[in-house]
C-alpha cells in the first residue's frame, strides 16, 4: 500500500508539472556548517601519545576483534590513562581549591571566538620562552583587542615536534619532570588575560606554564578566575589570527580534574 501511495503522488507531481502548474518542492536541507572549514585541533590517543612523565600513558587493550558466535563482526576495547595527557582540558578544580570540575564546565564556556597568538619565533629562540603581557598587546596592536568570553590559545610551534618525546618534552627521562624545557605563558601573562575576562586559555604545548616551571603560577592564576587550560592542542598554524571559532569537548568526567579532549576550529571559508 505505502509504494502503491508514492507511485500516485509521483503521477500527480508528473502531470500537474506537464500542464504548467508549478508544484511545491520541499526545501533544500542546509547545512550550518558549509561555510566553514573544520580544524583538528587536537592529537590522536594512541602508543605514541605523549603523558606527563609523572602520570600513567595510554593504554588500549583489545578484549573482542572478529566474527562472533552469532556470525556478526565485533570488536572492542578497554582503555586507560591519566587525565592530563595527549590533548586535554584542566579544569580549574585542577589547581583551584572549590573551583569547578569538568562536568561543571558549561558548553557555553568551552566555546567561543578564537585568538590565535603566535610565539614561534621567540619560542625557537628560546625553548623556555614565556608569552608575556607584551606579546599579547603585540598581538591587539596588530589584529584587533582580546574579547570577553573568547579562547585564546598560544602557539609555539611546539606541536611540530610530536611525537618525539625527548624534543617535545626537552627531556625523557622515565618518570621524572625536573628536567622538561618547553614555551609557556608568564604569570604576569595569565592575570592580563584574567583581566580581559577571556573563557579559555590553551597552548600547543604540554603545559600552560613552561617547562621548567616548579610552582606551576600560571596554573594558579587561571585557575583561580575559573578558566580552563587546553594542552597539547595541534594545528594552530591552520587557524588564522582572528575569526575562527572554537569549540573544546572533554570526556565528561564529572568530578575529573582534567579530560581527554576533542577541539575543533570553525575557520570561516
Amino acid at each position: 500500500m505505502k509504494h502503491s501511495k508514492i507511485r500516485f503522488l509521483s503521477l500527480i507531481i508528473l502531470v500537474a508539472n506537464s500542464c504548467g502548474t508549478p508544484v511545491p518542492q520541499p526545501p533544500a536541507r542546509i547545512n550550518p556548517l558549509d561555510g566553514f572549514r573544520l580544524v583538528d585541533l587536537s592529537h590522536p590517543y594512541d602508543d605514541e601519545t605523549i603523558f606527563w612523565p609523572t602520570g600513567k600513558p595510554f593504554h588500549h587493550e583489545q578484549t573482542s576483534w572478529g566474527i562472533s558466535e552469532g556470525g556478526y563482526w565485533y570488536s572492542s576495547y578497554d582503555f586507560a590513562l591519566s587525565e592530563h595527557s595527549g590533548t586535554h582540558l584542566d579544569a580549574p578544580i585542577h589547581f583551584g581549591e572549590g573551583k569547578a570540575t569538568v562536568g561543571e564546565l558549561s558548553l557555553d564556556q568551552l566555546s567561543g571566538p578564537a585568538y590565535v597568538v603566535d610565539i614561534s619565533a621567540q619560542s625557537e629562540r628560546d625553548a623556555n620562552y614565556k608569552a608575556t603581557v607584551a606579546d599579547f598587546e603585540a598581538f591587539e596592536s596588530l589584529h584587533q583587542p582580546i574579547g570577553e568570553k573568547s579562547i585564546v590559545l598560544v602557539r609555539s610551534g611546539w606541536s611540530s615536534r610530536w611525537p618525539n618525546v625527548k624534543s617535545y618534552m626537552g627531556d625523557d627521562t622515565p618518570g621524572s619532570a625536573a628536567n622538561l624545557h618547553f614555551p609557556g605563558i608568564a604569570p604576569a601573562a595569565a592575570e592580563w588575560l584574567v583581566s580581559r575576562k577571556v573563557a579559555v586559555v590553551g597552548i600547543d604545548t604540554a603545559s600552560i606554564d613552561t617547562g621548567s616551571s616548579t610552582d606551576f603560577q600560571t596554573h594558579q592564576v587561571l585557575a583561580a578566575a575559573g578558566i580552563p587550560g587546553l594542552e597539547n592542542v595541534t594545528n594552530l598554524d591552520l587557524v588564522p589570527a582572528t575569526g575562527a571559532t572554537v569549540m573544546a569537548l572533554p570526556m565528561k568526567i564529572g568530578n575529573g580534574s582534567g579530560a581527554p579532549c576533542r577541539i575543533v576550529a570553525l575557520v570561516p571559508k
